[in-house]
Parts: structure tokens; C-alpha cells; sequence
């Protein structure tokens, strides 16, 4: 479940050419209008969404978005939950970089199944959930989501999927602030484990600020976001940690030479710091002596 080079894997970058839903306390409020900021391409499956996604094929947001039209359909159906969420990461992290001088360009997002050609090259469904650096696209495999509770055993949910996807677009932001170059290597020290700890804070910087982070109208996509959401974000970090991975899903014997993403422990800690502090800067796992 990894990818090659400085990226890659569950949660992460990736460097290819070298280098059911349950609304869980996630109460999301929808007008028509809200729905504008979806991005990508990568085609349309003629309204069958998600659910319809053969392998080979993959559906960008925009096409999703199509069908969303209510908080009713974010709140019942599948897709448009996404489109909630990656709308809601997006339009934070918009505002946060203007904040501090700097613009964010939206990024696309790709949900694919089986495979799907990157501008790092090709994936399977083997690489998991990744950001492309080289086109700065984030890319999703939908079996992944049905992995987290079925082969890894964690809780499951919409704010699971919600961190997963907050997670990618935290690498996008490393990349527009050139955060991605200090990345690289393996071991517990790693610029790869920095990496994707910061990433980590990231998504729970938005989750701290998603309620009340307004689209055009004024007014938040999401409304609400419970104790029993977080759990489930912390269960699902501490599922995908190197030492957790290694040990259930490996050989069954942790080998920290390896870890690329760091430990369970150090995964639930930074998604922890950035959703309690709410602060990006607080997310500086490249200065950080202890990283948990």
C-alpha cells in the first residue's frame, strides 16, 4: 500500500514516474447557489455518480455537483456529501492564504476505480488516496473508503472520508507553498513523515473552522461537526499509522527505516493540534524537536 519515491501511499503525495454514508452528527446546509467552486474534469457518467464508477473510469466534483441542488441531498446522498466537503476544504483554504498574502488555486479532484493516468504517471487502486504534485490534482479511489472499515477496521463514516479528503488537499497547500520540496527520505525523522504529519494538522485545521467557513451566500456549508465525528477521524488516523500498518496489515513487525507517514500516535496528535489550535502555523512539523 505504497507508493515509490517521496510519495505515495495511504494519505499521501505520490511521485508515480519515479520519484454506506452515514451523516454521523455531519449536518450539511445547501443552497443551489453554494454550489459553485466544484472543479476538475475527468468526464461525467451521465448521473450515476459515484455508485455507477466502473473500473477504469473515474468523475470529477463538478460532475458530481450537478446533482446536488439541497442540504436534503448532502445529507442522504453519497456524492453530494462530497461535494460539500471538498467545496468547504477549498473555499477555507481560499480565504486562509489571501488572509496572509498568498492565493490558492483550486484543485481538481478525481475519483477513480481500478486505475487512472496522473500527471505522475499511472496508479492502481493499490496506491490509495493521493495528490499529484506534478498537476496538482487530488485523486481518490473509491474502494479505499470500503477498505478503511473492512480490511483496516476502523469506524467508518462521512467524517472519515471527510479527513481523508481534507488530508489530500493539505498536500495541495504544501505544494502552493513550496512546503512539498522538504519532503523526502524514510525513517521517523523523515521530510516524508513531516510531510504528511503536517497534512495531517492541516485537515483539522478546516475541521476546526468548518462551520463557520462561508462560500459565496454568506453562509457555511457545513453546520455542524460533533465528539463522535472527531473520533472517527482520530480512529480512522489511527488505523493508517506506519507502526499499525506494519504490524496488522505487513510482516507483523515494525521497521521505523521504513515509516513514510509516521505512527498512529503521531497521526491522531497532529490532526489533534490543528483542530484544537485551529491555527496553520501551529502545523510546523519541519521545526518540530518531538513529533509526538
Amino acid at each position: 500500500m505504497r507508493g515509490d519515491g517521496g510519495g505515495g501511499g495511504i494519505g499521501g503525495r505520490v511521485a508515480l514516474g519515479g520519484g454506506g454514508l452515514g451523516v454521523v452528527g455531519l449536518v450539511i446546509y445547501f443552497l443551489l447557489s453554494q454550489f459553485g467552486g466544484g472543479i476538475g474534469g475527468g468526464g461525467s457518467l451521465g448521473g450515476q455518480g459515484l455508485s455507477g464508477l466502473g473500473s477504469g473510469q473515474q468523475v470529477s466534483n463538478s460532475s458530481l455537483q450537478s446533482e446536488c441542488k439541497t442540504g436534503a441531498d448532502a445529507n442522504k446522498n453519497e456524492d453530494c456529501a462530497i461535494v460539500a466537503i471538498v467545496n468547504s476544504v477549498q473555499d477555507y483554504w481560499s480565504g486562509q492564504l489571501s488572509r496572509s498574502g498568498q492565493t490558492y488555486r483550486k484543485a481538481e479532484t478525481n475519483f477513480f476505480s481500478g486505475g487512472v493516468r496522473t500527471g505522475c504517471g499511472n496508479a492502481t487502486s493499490d496506491t490509495g488516496p493521493f495528490y499529484c504534485p506534478a498537476d496538482s490534482e487530488v485523486y481518490i479511489d473509491l474502494s479505499f473508503f470500503k477498505e478503511l472499515t473492512t480490511r483496516f477496521g476502523a469506524q467508518g463514516g462521512t467524517f472519515t472520508e471527510a479527513y481523508v479528503l481534507a488530508h489530500e488537499y493539505g498536500h495541495h497547500v504544501q505544494n502552493l507553498l513550496g512546503t512539498s520540496k522538504k519532503g523526502g527520505g524514510t525513517g521517523p525523522t523523515s521530510g516524508s513523515v513531516r510531510l504528511e504529519l503536517q497534512a495531517d494538522c492541516y485537515a483539522g485545521v478546516w475541521a476546526n473552522h468548518a462551520t463557520t467557513t462561508p462560500t459565496e451566500t454568506g453562509r457555511p456549508l457545513i453546520t455542524e461537526i460533533t465528539q463522535d465525528d472527531i473520533n472517527r477521524a482520530l480512529d480512522t488516523a489511527s488505523r493508517i499509522g506506519d507502526d499499525y500498518i506494519q504490524t496488522n496489515l505487513g510482516g507483523g513487525k515494525v521497521d521505523e527505516s521504513q515509516f513514510t507517514h509516521g505512527t498512529s500516535k503521531q497521526r491522531e496528535k497532529w490532526f489533534t493540534t490543528g483542530f484544537q489550535t485551529g491555527d496553520p502555523a501551529r502545523c510546523d512539523t519541519f521545526s518540530a524537536k518531538n513529533l509526538g
